[in-house]
């Protein structure tokens, strides 16, 4: 960073791939800080204000669409100061470009009553592992906890929603209808004796019929993660293909690792994953891919 600006240079590219975004102010920049799944404690938070109110000169910060703080406003001679001073307590600074980039995720399990599976848990490993590994283009992940997906999985490059997969036993079944007024996708509908009769069709794997029912009729046989892959925002949206049910929390990281090594081997620099299904077939994925991973 000193360097070329001593030289009198500045590569903006290698800038923004840093987290330093150009603002229209002249030598002003945002700084974008690395916060995986939106999550900050509260020292940090207080921390991370007191930098932002020495160093920001418009005097805020916004947070992004994708959970990130960003400092606005940060003049480039004050790149190393700044940087150094969020080091000091753990605050890295986020990436931009051709990179998988900071996960995100909705509050997960943890407080949440709709949650099924852990998704903050998730988001900082993959943070850990993942983040910055090479793509064609920019590469962006998200977990919802639940069906109602909260983290937008259908418009991401690769995206992961919590299910699970309910069983039922007749014999605890008292027949109390309360399974059937708890489904609001009219999956489980009661016969003249009250007892549940299951559309597995119409089921998208909540959960809900699980916690409703009274006597334990309504059971989890697993959970897991709904793997969508290829959506995007932007100018040209894409609605993300449904991959899989049922990715077991285990094989995330595997399962995002062997979707970037065929990434890296059948997309053009500069094509979203998406374009590369669109162009040589969603299916060659999911065979070269998706198949084995799936469990019987």
């Amino acid at each position: 960073m000193s360097e070329k600006k001593s030289a009198g240079r500045v590569d903006l590219n290698e800038l923004k791939t840093g987290g330093f975004i150009k603002q229209n102010q002249k030598d002003l920049f945002t700084v974008r800080l690395r916060v995986p799944g939106g999550r900050l404690d509260v020292d940090k938070m207080a921390k991370i204000a007191a930098v932002a109110k020495k160093y920001s000169k418009m005097g805020y910060c916004h947070l992004s669409f994708r959970q990130s703080v960003e400092i606005i406003g940060v003049h480039i001679d004050d790149f190393d100061a700044a940087v150094k001073e969020l080091a000091a307590f753990g605050q890295p600074i986020a990436s931009c470009g051709p990179r998988i980039r900071v996960p995100t995720a909705c509050g997960g399990n943890e407080y949440n009553p709709n949650g099924v599976m852990d998704a903050q848990k998730k988001a900082l490993e993959v943070d850990e592992k993942l983040f910055g590994t090479n793509c064609p283009h920019k590469f962006k992940i998200s977990f919802s906890a639940c069906p109602i997906d909260c983290a937008r999985t259908r418009g991401m490059d690769l995206g992961f929603q919590g299910v699970v997969d309910p069983n039922y036993e007749d014999d605890p079944c008292t027949g109390c209808t309360l399974c059937e007024k708890a489904c609001l996708e009219g999956a489980i509908i009661s016969d003249e004796d009250g007892k549940p009769v299951f559309d597995r069709e119409k089921c998208v794997f909540c959960g809900d019929c699980i916690k409703a029912c009274p006597t334990d009729a309504w059971t989890p046989k697993r959970k897991g993660w709904a793997v969508r892959a290829g959506g995007k925002h932007g100018r040209h949206p894409r609605k993300a293909d449904n991959i899989m049910l049922f990715l077991p929390d285990e094989k995330v990281l595997d399962f995002i690792s062997k979707t970037v090594e065929w990434y890296n081997a059948n997309g053009k620099r500069g094509e979203r994953i998406g374009t590369t299904f669109d162009r040589v077939g969603v299916e060659k994925y999911k065979e070269e891919v998706a198949h084995s991973f799936i469990e019987n």
